[in-house]
C-alpha cells in the first residue's frame, strides 16, 4: 500500500468513526440530540382535576409521552400526583409535600412549574398562600380555567347534594386512587363567581415568579369528539373554548397565545397527549419541548 492510499483510508476510516459516533448520539437524545430543554431549573408536571398521574390503576399515564419526549431533550422532569377530586386548598397541601421532596431529591433550589387546568390553580394557591413561592422560578399555565370555567358550574348543579355526588366520589376513589374524593368542592372551586370574587384576590401573583400561559381551541365538531357537549355549552356562555376551559379564563401572567394546530384544533386533553397523541396536525410533545426550551432560553 502506499503512503498516498494508507493516508486515504486513515481519512475514511475516521470520517466513518464520526459518522457511527454522531448516529449513537441521535439514537441517545432520541429526536433532541442537542439538549433544548436542560433548564437551570428541574420542570414539575402537575395534572388537571378528574384523574391523578397514573390512570387505571396504572393502565395509562395522564401526560403520555411528554416526560419522555423531554427527558431525551434533556429536562429533568418531575411528576405531582394529588386527588383527582378535591377542594383547591386540600391539592394544594398535598402539592406542597411533594414539591418540597422535589427540591430535597433534585438539590435545586427552585423549579419551573408547569400545571394543567386545575394543576395551574392549585399550584397558584400553594405559591401565594402556603409560603412555597421562593421555590419556584416560573409558573406556566396549560389550559388553566384562571377565571373560573361555565362547565364546572353545569356540572355541580347535577351532582350536587344527590346520589351522583356519592357515585362520583366512588368512581374516583376506585379508578383514580382518590383518598376522600371531594367532587363537589373540586367544581365549586372553579366556578366563574368563585375564581374572580374570590380566589384570584386572595392569590395573587409574586413579583419574584415569571407567570406565563396558553389557551387551546376546538375548531369543529370532529376536533370536539367527546367533548361536544361541553364544546357547544361553553361556546354559548364564555366564546371560543377547548371543550372545559374558555380562551379568556385561560389567559394568566404572560398570555403566549391560542393553540389551535392542525384542521381540527386542540382540546383540553390532546393538549397534554392525554388522546394517545391523535390529534391531526398537532404534536403535543414537541408542544411542550418548545415551552421548555424558551423557558430555557429565558434563563429558568
Amino acid at each position: 500500500m502506499t503512503r498516498r492510499n494508507f493516508k486515504n483510508s486513515v481519512l475514511i476510516m475516521i470520517g466513518l468513526l464520526m459518522i457511527w459516533g454522531n448516529l449513537i448520539l441521535v439514537h441517545a437524545g432520541g429526536t433532541n440530540p442537542v439538549y433544548t430543554c436542560n433548564t437551570r431549573y428541574p420542570i414539575v408536571l402537575s395534572h388537571g382535576m378528574g384523574a391523578q398521574y397514573e390512570i387505571a390503576w396504572g393502565i395509562t399515564h395522564y401526560w403520555n409521552n411528554i416526560p419522555k419526549e423531554l427527558r431525551e431533550a434533556g429536562a429533568e422532569v418531575y411528576i405531582t400526583s394529588v386527588n383527582s377530586m378535591d377542594g383547591t386548598a386540600s391539592k394544594a397541601a398535598a402539592w406542597k409535600r411533594q414539591l418540597l421532596e422535589i427540591i430535597a431529591v433534585s438539590g435545586k433550589s427552585k423549579v419551573n412549574l408547569v400545571g394543567h387546568s386545575h394543576g395551574s390553580i392549585y399550584s397558584r394557591y400553594a405559591i401565594s398562600n402556603l409560603g412555597v413561592a421562593n421555590y419556584i422560578a416560573s409558573h406556566t399555565s396549560i389550559a388553566g380555567p384562571h377565571k373560573g370555567s361555565s362547565i364546572a358550574e353545569v356540572i355541580l348543579g347535577l351532582v350536587n347534594g344527590n346520589i351522583l355526588e356519592d357515585v362520583a366520589n366512588g368512581f374516583f376513589g376506585l379508578i383514580m386512587s382518590d383518598t376522600n374524593s371531594n367532587t363537589v368542592q373540586n367544581l365549586k372551586d372553579l366556578t366563574r363567581n368563585y375564581m374572580v370574587n374570590v380566589f384570584n384576590p386572595n392569590t395573587p401573583n409574586m413579583p419574584s415568579i415569571y407567570y406565563q400561559s396558553w389557551a387551546y381551541r376546538i375548531k369543529n365538531i370532529i376536533g370536539a369528539g367527546m367533548f361536544l357537549p361541553t364544546w357547544q355549552v361553553q361556546k354559548k356562555l364564555e366564546g371560543e373554548n377547548d371543550g372545559l376551559v374558555a380562551i379568556e379564563s385561560a389567559k394568566w401572567g404572560n398570555f403566549r397565545g391560542v393553540v389551535e394546530d392542525g384542521p381540527y384544533g386542540v382540546n383540553h386533553l390532546s393538549a397534554v397527549d392525554m388522546l394517545f397523541g391523535i390529534t391531526p396536525g398537532f404534536d403535543s410533545p414537541g408542544h411542550f419541548v418548545s415551552i421548555v426550551s424558551d423557558l430555557k432560553k429565558r434563563g429558568f
